[in-house]
C-alpha cells in the first residue's frame, strides 16, 4: 500500500531536517518511503489532507500499567506503599483476565486518541493485554508482572516465558515481549537471577521499577548493603538488553553513570512521581550523561489518565521550577523524550523520528484551535498548548487507527460500558479473588 500525507507542517525529529512546512509524506508497506517539500509523484492509494495540521511521530508511552484503568480515581492522594498494599493489590486480586481485556482496551483507546502509538505495559494476564493489543492496531512492549512474595511466582515466570515464546513478534511485529520482574524490593534475588536467566535464553528485555521512592532506597541500603541500582549494577541485571527500568528517581551520580555506560532505558514519570510526592527524577543530569530517557504515565491508578502529551509538558515545567531555571528541558527536548527518547529506551531502534526506512507510526495534530494560534514556534506549540484532544488522525505501521477522532478498530461506547459495569462490581466485592 502506498499513502501520501500532504500539506503538512511536518516535525521530523530528525536532526537533519527538524521541521518542514509544508511537506509531504509517503508511506510505503508500513514504512516511510520519502519526505519532500514538493509534491511527490503517484499514484497512492490513499491521500491524506495534513493542512493546517502538524505531522509529527507518534507518541511513546515507555511505562504503563494499561488496565489500571478499571481503578481510576479508586485510591487517590496516598503515599506509594500503604496505596500498593492497602489499596491496589488486594483489589487486583479481585480483577479477572476478562477485566484485564476490557481495561486494556479502554486504555489503549485513551492513547490511540491521545497520539499514542506505542506503550510499554506491565501488568497481569498479560495474554489478554495482549489480544487487546492485537485488536485494536496499537504497538506495544508488553511484559507479565512477577511477584516474589506470591505463592505462584515460580508459576507465574513460567507463564512470562512461554507467553513470550507465543506473543514475541505477533500481529505483525507490533508486539513485543519483555519479563517484568516487579521491582527489587518485591522480587527475591534469586528469582531475579531466574528472570535474567529466562531472558537471556528467550532474547527478550526486562521492564522493572528502580528507584521510585527514599524508602525504597532506604530498604535495600537496610537489606542488602546496596541501593537498588548498585545493588542490580551487582546482579548483573543491567546486562541484559535492553532493561527498561521505570522511574529512576533516587539516584546519585555514580549511579547515573552506570545507568548511562549500561544503556539502560529509563522512564521517566513526572505526573505520576508528582501525585506520589516521590519525588524529582534528575532528567537533565541523565540527558548531559546521554542516558536513554523516554516518557510514561505510569497507571490510571497512580496518573489519572494517559496523556503523553500532557507528560512532555510536565517534564519541561517541573525540572525548570525543581532547578530554578527556565532553560532546562526545553520543548525540543520534551517533545524528543515523548517520542524519539521514549523509543530508544524501549529498544526499538526504527521508531520515533520521520525519517525514511522507520516505521510509519504518525500523528497528525489539529492546529486550527484557539489555544494553538497564532503560530510562533510549532514544537512549543505542541509541548506547552497541545492537547490530547487535538489530535485527528493516527497511524501505526502505516495503517490508519485514528480518522477524524473516530477510532477504526475498537467500539469505544461498547468498552466504556464494560469497563463501568466492570469496574463497579470489582469495587463492591462481587468479583472472587483470582490469587
Amino acid at each position: 500500500m502506498r499513502l501520501l500525507i500532504r500539506d503538512a507542517h511536518v516535525v521530523t525529529l530528525d536532526p537533519a531536517l527538524p521541521v518542514l512546512t509544508p511537506g509531504y509524506v509517503v508511506v510505503e508497506d508500513g514504512r516511510i518511503a520519502a519526505i519532500t517539500a514538493d509534491l511527490p509523484a503517484g499514484p497512492f492509494d490513499e491521500t491524506i489532507d495534513g493542512s493546517g495540521q502538524a505531522l509529527m511521530p507518534g507518541l511513546v508511552n515507555a511505562h504503563t500499567h494499561a488496565a489500571m484503568t478499571l481503578l481510576r480515581g479508586y485510591a487517590d492522594d496516598m503515599e506509594l506503599m500503604p496505596w500498593l498494599q492497602e489499596k491496589i493489590w488486594p483489589i487486583e486480586a479481585c480483577i479477572s483476565d476478562d477485566d484485564v481485556y476490557w481495561g486494556s482496551l479502554l486504555g489503549i483507546a485513551e492513547m490511540l486518541l491521545g497520539g499514542v502509538t506505542t506503550f510499554c505495559d506491565m501488568y497481569y494476564a498479560f495474554e489478554r493485554t495482549a489480544e487487546a493489543c492485537r485488536d485494536s492496531g496499537i504497538r506495544a512492549v508488553l511484559s507479565g508482572v512477577l511477584l516474589g512474595f506470591l505463592d505462584s511466582a515460580a508459576e507465574d515466570l513460567r507463564r512470562a516465558c512461554e507467553f513470550a515464546r507465543q506473543w514475541h513478534g505477533q500481529a505483525g511485529g507490533r508486539i513485543q515481549v519483555m519479563l517484568g520482574p516487579h521491582a527489587p524490593y518485591t522480587c527475591p534475588d534469586p528469582l531475579l537471577r531466574e528472570v535474567m536467566a529466562g531472558a537471556r535464553e528467550l532474547g527478550i528485555g526486562l521492564h522493572i521499577h528502580v528507584a521510585e521512592t527514599v524508602a525504597e532506597v532506604t530498604g535495600s541500603e537496610q537489606s542488602t548493603g546496596l541501593t537498588p541500582v548498585l545493588h542490580l549494577e551487582r546482579l548483573g541485571l543491567f546486562e541484559v538488553h535492553p532493561v527498561l527500568a521505570a522511574h529512576c528517581v533516587h539516584l546519585s551520580p555514580e549511579e547515573m553513570d552506570i545507568l548511562a555506560r549500561r544503556r539502560v532505558g529509563i522512564a521517566h514519570c513526572p505526573g505520576s512521581n508528582m501525585k506520589l510526592a516521590s519525588g524529582v527524577a534528575p532528567v537533565p543530569e541523565l540527558l548531559k550523561r546521554e542516558a536513554l530517557v523516554g516518557l510514561g504515565t505510569d497507571g490510571c491508578a497512580s496518573n489519572n489518565n494517559l496523556d503523553v502529551l500532557e507528560e512532555a509538558r510536565l517534564a519541561a515545567l517541573l525540572h525548570k521550577v525543581h532547578l530554578g531555571s527556565p532553560t532546562v528541558v526545553p520543548a525540543d527536548t520534551a517533545l524528543w523524550l515523548a517520542t524519539r527518547g521514549g523509543a530508544l529506551a524501549l529498544g526499538l531502534d526504527d521508531l520515533g523520528q520521520i525519517t525514511p526506512g522507520f516505521r510509519a507510526d504518525l500523528v497528525l495534530v489539529d492546529l486550527q484551535q484557539p489555544h494553538l494560534v497564532p503560530l510562533h514556534h510549532l514544537v512549543s506549540h505542541l509541548v506547552y498548548a497541545a492537547r490530547a484532544g487535538d489530535v485527528r488522525t493516527v497511524l501505526v505501521d502505516g495503517q490508519v487507527v485514528v480518522r477524524d477522532r473516530q477510532l477504526c478498530c475498537v467500539d469505544l461506547p461498547r468498552v466504556m460500558a464494560e469497563c463501568s459495569r466492570r469496574a463497579q462490581e470489582i469495587v463492591e466485592g462481587k468479583r472472587p479473588k483470582r490469587r
